[in-house]
């Protein structure tokens, strides 16, 4: 089956995917630049329609592709994916009902579903990875390209239609003020030359000559990376690329505003509630699942948590009740 793409070329819904279409929307996000984590079950107690092996691919937006069971566990697994992203960090999230010690690193949700089945998945987020672009025609220049892809950097050397969160400059004099004077004018937060001080500070005032802003000259950073004694080609092209690697783990993912992230509970300024069997959140004004007791409606995820709630509703209410007073 052929997935179905959007204007931009991306697969849009959420629905079954064979591993080839979430290769390639994941080559296709990663080309693009945007956050996104692959969920993989690694295992499935019955009762439970998930299965060791099913994968699913959550993007920066909260919509989830392909399958990992049900819709009870699907809200848990894409807001632990959102939190994954947004952290960079993986997880091994368990989502059942059952009793037993878990290691320190498994996160614990309950399960929602009537089924009491229970799933365990591996969250391995891919978070969204800078445009560097890299000017220049030298060994130098070829030699970090090659390492900022291995590195899951996006590379383009292209002075026109790309909008780089980082610039490389390594033209070591084969048309250092063109290329300088461009990437300084396109959008890149930090220019980084591979140029000794002082040849750096006189290109500075030749730009500056040019009507090249302060700002904009601030951003220039030359030696390019840390010292590391380098000699050859690619030992400069390394310690360049150090140099790009450093300034985004720091200063980089700060200065680049956020990709904007769904919460998949609720739409955007909904009012909502949260479900006392489950802690999950739930839109009152499409929850399909709700009771009243004691005078105060209560909104569920599904039908398995307000037959659990019904079967005990001193016991939720009073328990939301204390986690609203410890709030």
């Amino acid at each position: 089956m052929q997935a179905t793409t959007d204007e931009r070329g991306v697969a849009p819904g959420p629905g079954p995917a064979t591993a080839g279409e979430l290769l390639q929307l994941a080559q296709e996000l990663l080309r693009r630049g945007e956050a996104y984590a692959m969920v993989t079950v690694v295992r499935a107690v019955a009762p439970s329609s998930a299965f060791a092996g099913a994968q699913a691919l959550v993007r920066s937006d909260g919509s989830l592709h392909g399958w990992i069971g049900g819709g009870c566990a699907k809200q848990v697994v894409i807001q632990a994916a959102l939190e994954a992203i947004g952290v960079g960090a993986p997880r091994l999230v368990r989502i059942g009902n059952e009793s037993e010690v878990l290691a320190t690193d498994v996160e614990s949700h309950p399960m929602p579903c009537a089924s009491n089945g229970t799933i365990e998945l591996f969250i391995h987020p891919f978070p969204d990875a800078p445009l560097l672009q890299v000017l220049g025609s030298t060994p130098v220049a070829a030699c970090a390209r090659v390492f900022a892809q291995q590195l899951g950097l996006r590379v383009s050397s292209q002075t026109q239609g790309i909008h780089p969160q980082v610039a490389l400059v390594a033209t070591q004099g084969e048309g250092d003020e063109p290329a300088l004077e461009a990437a300084l004018a396109g959008t890149a937060q930090r220019v980084l030359m591979i140029a000794s001080a002082r040849k750096a500070q006189r290109l500075r005032e030749t730009l500056r000559q040019r009507g090249v802003s302060e700002e904009r000259l601030a951003a220039l950073e030359a030696p390019a990376g840390p010292d590391i004694g380098a000699r050859t080609p690619a030992e400069i092209a390394l310690a360049a690329v150090a140099g790009v690697v450093a300034w985004w783990r720091t200063a980089g993912r700060q200065a680049v505003p956020a990709r904007p992230q769904a919460t998949p509970a609720a739409a955007p300024g909904a009012t909502t509630a949260v479900d006392p069997v489950c802690g999950m959140l739930v839109d009152p004004a499409h929850s399909q699942h709700s009771l009243e007791y004691e005078g105060v409606r209560w909104h569920f995820c599904c039908a398995g948590c307000q037959a659990a709630f019904a079967r005990e509703p001193a016991r939720y209410a009073a328990s939301r009740a204390s986690a609203r007073h410890a709030a």
